[in-house]
């Protein structure tokens, strides 16, 4: 069966097709301005034509503020963008994100070009920026020493920073020699080496080709080698290079430049002034502040009767110390009713105690071993007869084995050991 498609169909089908192809994204378009109209919104409507063929164009107001010149009718120029279709309308049109006039176009896209390849090595890399010192003693400024650019310079520098020494390297900053011309001076600058602080490299304003020395791959690489931080100061406000990307950092003007390298010693000597002033005043009245706590102090009761605070406790010691000795006496007073009790307990006990009693110890000589036993002793042997008042020595005569009470009557078996 037949398909029947509606308009909208088919022109989504159309501007999925147009919109998707790569070699119709991202293109410039060479021709020639026409039916150009500026839209009360702030977007551009126009065509580009050449002698066989006509694409209608839509720049939008955020893309054309960008642009340095007022298209019209009649101009050849270089449009970038993509092709696209306005379903609504039914119209392939290119959608221009950037324009130039053509007399410049084939140096713009080299200066893209190269933006590109300089960007991809990281050379633009905000951390390889290094920082401007704060009070440089020598700046030296690498442009044409007959410009107005170096007066500019010469005077800002002398004016904010009297002290600070101007070097001026000399270069071409225009022509085919001028790449070069730059690229030695920056290297007598890294021959100076800890003599320099800081660079400013650039010129006053000018066409694109005027300026083009600075777009230069072996001037962006000569910046990027340079030992000092530098100072890229190219041209006016809206004029940028490839030396403004490298560069440490970038300044508007030849006389921004001089603002940037050099601090203004009068708006300096004024801060300093002012710290100065405040940090007086906040030291005053930190001063007054001790000052007045002081004396709030010494006025006080606790400095004025001091002895007061260390009566209380006194007293409150002396106490401690009555109920301590209190407490002391009566437990030496139990430890020694406890010890007389043990001391009269171990005196029963006490062999002492037991010789008291008309008892003796007896002791084999020379060992002195206690005698428990008839068996531990043999006639002839020496034992020591121990008694409350002294000891003797005696020798065996004679053992018998009994009880005490079978040998009284007897005569004595025991002989003095002198005897």
């Amino acid at each position: 069966m037949l398909a029947v498609y509606s308009v909208s169909d088919v022109n989504r089908y159309i501007k999925h097709v147009i919109e998707g192809d790569e070699a119709l994204s991202g293109l410039w378009v060479r021709g020639e301005i026409s039916n150009f109209t500026r839209h009360s919104s702030g977007h551009m409507y126009f065509s580009l034509k050449d002698a066989q063929a006509r694409l209608k164009c839509v720049m939008f107001r955020g893309n054309n503020l960008r642009l340095r010149f007022v298209p019209a009718d009649g101009m050849l120029v270089f449009v970038y963008g993509s092709v696209g279709m306005y379903e609504k309308g039914g119209d392939v049109q290119l959608y221009a994100e950037d324009m130039m006039p053509a007399g410049t176009g084939s140096l713009y896209l080299a200066f893209l070009q190269l933006r590109e390849k300089l960007a991809a090595e990281g050379l633009f890399d905000a951390a390889r920026k290094r920082a401007l010192p704060g009070f440089p003693s020598v700046v030296a400024v690498v442009t044409s020493p007959t410009g107005a650019a170096v007066r500019d310079i010469i005077n800002v520098i002398s004016r904010r920073s009297p002290g600070t020494t101007i070097l001026v390297v000399p270069a071409q900053v225009q022509g085919d020699e001028a790449p070069e011309s730059i690229v030695r001076a920056l290297g007598l600058v890294n021959r100076a080496g800890a003599l320099v602080d800081v660079v400013i490299v650039g010129r006053g304003g000018g066409s694109i080709e005027d300026l083009w020395a600075f777009n230069d791959e072996r001037v962006a690489r000569a910046i990027a080698a340079c030992k000092v931080p530098v100072i890229s100061a190219v041209g006016h406000e809206t004029d940028f290079t490839i030396a403004d990307f490298v560069a440490d950092r970038r300044a508007p003007t030849p006389s921004a430049a001089a603002e940037l390298a050099v601090p203004d010693m009068a708006e300096t000597r004024r801060a300093i002034l002012q710290l100065s002033l405040r940090l007086e005043s906040a030291a005053r009245a930190e001063v007054r502040r001790h000052s007045e706590q002081l004396e709030r102090v010494a006025r006080s009761h606790v400095f004025r009767f001091p002895q007061e605070i260390t009566r209380e406790h006194r007293q409150r010691l002396a106490d401690a110390y009555q109920r301590m000795s209190t407490v002391m006496t009566d437990r030496l007073s139990e430890k020694r009713e406890a010890f007389g009790a043990l001391a009269a307990r171990l005196d029963v006990l006490s062999p002492l105690g037991t010789l008291a009693r008309g008892y003796g110890i007896v002791r084999t000589l020379p060992g002195r071993r206690i005698v428990r036993s008839v068996r531990m002793v043999a006639p002839g042997d020496n034992i020591e007869v121990v008694l409350p008042d002294g000891g003797c020595e005696c020798v065996v005569t004679t053992v018998e084995e009994g009880s005490l009470d079978a040998g009284r009557g007897d005569e004595t078996r025991l002989r003095k050991g002198h005897e």
